[in-house]
């Protein structure tokens, strides 16, 4: 889809993404470098349909004398609607060669997370003057192994219901909530064993898959 934004704000986030400075193996600089600027030049140039039919005329024309105007641009991902949800999937293998490797340093991710900077400035379900859009850890995907062969096990929080995370899932209203993280106690879960750890604990395993529910 292709839509006209304002340029001055079409790369605007809800909060300042200048002021960030993330810490290298964190979560937050996997999404501060997932979520950058990046300029498409030479061969990544943009192809662009109002400027070929500036230069070739009518659309119909195009296409038989296969003129195309390409042009440099700018790109960025951002998040223009707030899950209630969040589940980020960290890439535990690289390219080594012919083969793949697993990647098994550990990146830091925290309780409670703020996605705003990631977000655009006019993200759809967030009230307008919030610049905090935050969400509570509940559940962790880890894997130990190699690329061949492993084990996979899970940390999740058994907590209260979430009443403000109902709203959002039935009617898509987003109301004001606690900034803490959900209160809750941890449990470690393999196969069919199943025991309570502590937080720092879940906070120190080699994270596969994260998820979060929103809390603002």
């Amino acid at each position: 889809e292709v839509t006209k934004d304002d340029p001055d704000t079409a790369f605007c986030t809800l909060a300042n993404r200048e002021e960030l400075n993330p810490e290298e193996d964190s979560i937050h600089h996997c999404l501060y470098q997932f979520t950058r600027n990046e300029t498409l030049t030479e061969t990544n140039k943009l192809l662009c349909d109002v400027c070929t039919q500036r230069h070739c005329g009518p659309k119909n024309n195009v296409k038989s004398e296969k003129k195309y105007v390409y042009t440099n641009a700018k790109k960025q991902m951002l998040i223009s609607l707030a899950p209630p949800i969040l589940t980020l999937h960290l890439k535990r293998f690289q390219q080594a060669g012919f083969n793949l490797q697993k990647v098994n340093r550990h990146i830091k991710f925290p309780e409670v997370i703020d996605l705003a900077p990631f977000c655009t400035a006019k993200c759809k379900n967030v009230a307008e003057g919030n610049t905090k859009v935050l969400y509570s850890l509940y559940g962790v995907v880890e894997h130990s192994g190699t690329m061949r062969s492993g084990h996979y096990t899970a940390y999740v929080k058994m907590r209260a219901m979430n009443n403000h995370l109902s709203d959002l899932v039935l009617r898509g209203q987003s109301q004001a909530s606690d900034t803490e993280p959900v209160k809750g106690q941890w449990f470690h879960i393999s196969d069919t064993r199943v025991q309570p750890v502590s937080v720092s604990k879940v906070l120190s395993s080699q994270a596969y898959l994260l998820f979060y529910e929103r809390l603002l």
